[in-house]
C-alpha cells in the first residue's frame, strides 16, 4: 500500500511510518493539514491516515476539501477526539473509519487493509497523479503535459509514475534500477541515465518549465522549478 500520514506529532508519525514500512508499504508525511491536503491532491494513495488536531488545517477541513475535489481515497481519522459527537464529524467530513489514541499498530494495519481492499473491490481510486501541468493517468496509463498527450513506451511509464510518486525527492540509479528494473543497480551501465533523457525529450524539451532535474553525484528529481 502507498499510504499518506498527516500527523503533527513527530514522533507518533515515526513510530507509525516505520511500522508501515516494515509491512512492505511506501510511505509519505505530512505535518500539518495544509501540507496534507496538497501531497493528497496531487499524488494517489491507497489510505490516508489523518489527525483532527493539525496546525493550519485541522483533519476535518482537509477531508471535507478532498471530497469536494473529487478525491475518493479512503480516510482513516486518528486522533485523541474519542467521543460520539467527534466521531459522528469525522463521518460527515467524509471520513471512512476512526481509531482513537492510544491504538495498538495491529488494529491500525487491519483497519488499513480493510479499507485499501474495500477501496479496490469498489474500484474507486484516484488514479492520477499530477505536478504542475503534467498528468499521468494510471487507469489509462497515459501521459499528458498542458492537456497534450504523450506517448511513452511501458518502461518510460513506470520511471515517470516512480519519479512523480516521488515528487520532490532524491531519487538514486539504484532506487530506479530495484523499483522500476527490479534488478540490482550495475554500476557499468548508462541505461538509467539514457531513460531519463529520452523521458525529458518528451516531457520538458518543447516546455520552458522543466520538471525533471539531476541531482549531481546522488541521482534524479522531479520537482516544480
Amino acid at each position: 500500500m502507498k499510504i499518506l500520514v498527516v500527523e503533527d506529532e513527530p514522533k507518533l508519525a515515526s513510530f507509525v511510518r516505520k511500522g508501515l514500512e516494515e509491512q512492505s508499504c511506501e510511505v509519505d508525511l505530512a505535518y500539518d493539514g495544509q501540507t496534507g491536503r496538497v501531497m493528497a491532491l496531487q499524488n494517489s494513495y491507497d489510505v490516508i491516515i489523518l489527525d483532527v488536531n493539525l496546525p493550519r488545517m485541522n483533519g476535518f477541513e482537509v477531508v471535507q476539501s478532498l471530497r469536494r475535489a473529487q478525491i475518493g481515497t479512503p480516510v482513516l481519522m486518528l486522533t485523541a477526539l474519542g467521543s460520539v459527537e467527534d466521531k459522528l464529524t469525522g463521518f460527515d467530513a467524509g471520513a471512512d473509519d476512526y481509531l482513537v489514541k492510544p491504538f495498538e499498530f495491529r488494529e491500525l494495519l487491519a483497519r488499513l487493509r480493510a479499507l485499501s481492499k474495500r477501496n479496490s473491490d469498489n474500484g474507486v481510486q484516484t488514479t492520477i497523479l499530477k505536478v504542475a501541468d503534467l498528468e499521468l493517468d494510471l487507469g489509462e496509463k497515459v501521459a499528458r503535459r498542458n492537456g497534450k498527450r504523450i506517448e511513452l513506451t511501458a518502461k518510460e511509464f513506470g520511471l515517470l509514475e516512480y519519479l512523480m510518486r516521488n515528487r520532490g525527492r532524491v531519487v538514486s540509479r539504484v532506487d530506479i534500477a530495484e523499483k522500476v528494473w527490479d534488478i540490482h543497480f550495475d554500476t557499468g551501465t548508462n541505461v538509467i541515465d539514457v531513460y531519463v533523457n529520452f523521458l525529458r525529450k518528451k516531457i520538458d524539451r518543447d516546455y520552458p518549465q522543466k520538471l525533471i532535474h539531476t541531482v549531481i553525484g546522488m541521482g534524479y528529481m522531479l520537482k516544480e522549478e
